[in-house]
C-alpha cells in the first residue's frame, strides 16, 4: 500500500468519526512574519528512541512501559500500527528514523563529511524550520534535547541547502553543549596554569571537531544563562547530573520550567544499549523511558502554561527485530519486518481519543503536529492523519 494512502479514512479506526483536520495558517515558503504571532498548542515531541519492539512496549500483558500503554494511550489517539516505508535504502535506524520524523520524508539526509558517514545531516527542512518560518518564535522556545552517547544527531537542528537553514534552527540541549558552555567559560576565567589551559582549549577543540560543518552557533542568552545555572547545580566533573536517558529527562523538564519551549523534542536513545548482549539493558531502558514521560506529563499537566495547551507525540525512531537466535538480541540493522513495525501516541487539546485499525506510514507524523500547530511542511511525503483532530 502506498504510505500516503495509509492515512485516508482512518476516522473510520476511531471509536467515534472526526472532522476533518484543523486549519493551516502561515506559509513557510514566505520571508520570516516578525509580527506573525504563534498562539497554537506546546507540542512535545518525544522519541522513544534507541529502537523498540510493539511486545515490549504497547503489548498490554508484556509492556515495560505501563504508564504509556494504560494512562496516556487512553488520553488520545493510539496508533499501535505505524510502518517504515519499505522503500530501497531506507533503513531501520535511530538516525535515518529520526529525520523522518522530523521533515516527514525518507531519504532526506545526506553525509555529514565524507569521512563519517554514520554522522547524518537533514537535506530538507526540519518541523524546527517550518515552524520558526510561520512563526515569531524565538530559537530558545524551539527545542532539541539530544543525548550524551549521540553526538552525530547534534546536526538535525536544521537542514543543509538554500531554504530555510541555520536562521530558523532549533536550539539544542545536550551534554555536549553544555561542554561547550563550560569549556568556552573557563577560558574565560582568571587563575588557570598553562598546562590548565593547554587541556582545556584542546578539549573545547575536539568538542568543536565533533561538527565537521563547523556550523555550531553560540547559544542565544536565555539557554546561556539555562546552561549557567545547570553549572551552578551540577558542576563542572560531570559526576553529579543524571546519565543516559534521566540526563534527557533532567533537561527537558528544566525546560520547560525555565525556557517555556513551544515545540521540543526529547530523543530518548537507552534500549540502544543491548548492543551490548544483556536483555535487560533493553528492557530496563524501556522502563526508564516510561519514568521519564511520566515526569514530562505530570510537570505539563501542572504547569498552567502547558496544561490544556499541551500535545504530545511518542513514537520510537525504528522497531527491532524478532529473530530468538540471534547472538545479540533485539538488533535493528537487518531491515526485518519488526524493525519496520512502530506505533505512536498522540493526546491533548483538540486529539481525538481512539485506535486507529489501519496502518499508519511514519511520515505522518510531521504533516500532523503541522497540522496541529497551524502551519505546512510543504516537501513532506506523507499526509496528517485524517481523523486524528477533534
Amino acid at each position: 500500500m502506498h504510505r500516503r494512502a495509509f492515512t485516508v479514512g482512518l476516522a473510520a479506526g476511531l471509536a467515534c468519526p472526526l472532522p476533518a483536520l484543523a486549519q493551516t495558517v502561515g506559509n513557510p515558503t514566505a520571508p520570516t512574519k516578525a509580527g506573525t504571532t504563534y498562539r497554537g498548542p506546546n507540542v512535545i515531541l518525544v522519541r522513544f528512541g534507541g529502537g523498540v519492539r510493539r511486545a515490549e512496549t504497547i503489548d498490554a500483558a508484556a509492556t515495560w512501559a505501563p504508564y504509556l500503554r494504560h494512562s496516556l494511550a487512553p488520553r488520545g489517539t493510539f496508533i499501535p500500527d505505524l510502518r517504515i516505508d519499505r522503500l530501497e535504502g531506507v533503513s531501520t535506524s535511530h538516525a535515518e528514523g529520526t529525520l523522518n520524523l522530523l521533515t516527514g520524508r525518507y531519504r532526506a539526509y545526506r553525509p555529514a563529511a565524507e569521512v563519517l558517514s554514520d554522522r547524518l545531516e537533514p537535506t530538507e527542512p526540519t518541523l524546527f524550520e517550518y515552524l520558526r518560518r510561520a512563526f515569531d518564535i524565538p530559537s530558545h522556545e524551539v527545542l532539541l534535547v539530544n543525548g550524551e552517547d549521540r553526538p552525530q544527531e547534534e546536526y538535525f537542528t536544521f537542514g543543509a541547502g538554500d531554504h530555510f537553514g541555520i536562521d530558523y534552527r532549533s536550539e539544542m540541549l545536550s551534554l555536549h553543549r553544555f561542554k561547550l558552555y563550560r569549556t568556552r567559560m573557563q577560558l574565560a576565567e582568571s587563575g588557570l596554569t598553562d598546562a590548565a589551559r593547554l587541556a582545556l582549549a584542546e578539549e573545547r577543540a575536539r568538542l568543536l571537531a565533533i561538527d565537521p560543518r563547523g556550523a555550531t552557533p553560540e547559544p542565544s542568552p536565555e539557554v546561556e544563562r539555562f546552561w549557567a545555572r545547570w553549572r551552578q547545580g551540577f558542576g563542572d566533573d560531570g559526576m553529579r547530573n543524571p546519565r543516559g536517558d534521566r540526563l534527557l529527562t533532567e533537561l527537558a523538564t528544566r525546560a520547560m520550567t525555565e525556557l517555556k519551549p513551544r515545540f521540543m523534542m526529547v530523543n530518548y536513545q537507552d534500549p540502544d544499549y543491548v548492543h551490548w548482549g544483556n536483555p535487560s539493558h533493553y528492557t530496563r531502558a524501556i522502563a526508564v523511558i516510561d519514568e521519564g514521560l511520566q515526569r514530562l506529563v505530570s510537570l505539563a499537566d501542572a504547569d498552567p502554561f502547558y496544561r490544556d495547551n499541551t500535545i504530545f507525540v511518542i513514537t520510537p525512531d525504528c522497531g527491532r527485530d524478532a529473530n530468538p537466535l540471534a547472538e545479540v538480541p533485539f538488533q535493528h540493522h537487518f531491515n526485518s519486518r519488526s524493525a519496520h513495525e512502530v506505533w505512536a501516541v498522540i493526546f491533548g487539546p483538540g486529539i481525538a481519543k481512539g485506535v486507529v485499525d489501519r496502518p499508519v506510514d511514519q511520515s505522518a507524523i510531521a504533516p500532523t503536529i503541522a497540522a496541529a500547530m497551524g502551519f505546512t511542511v510543504t516537501r513532506a511525503e506523507g499526509d496528517a492523519i485524517e481523523g486524528a483532530f477533534l
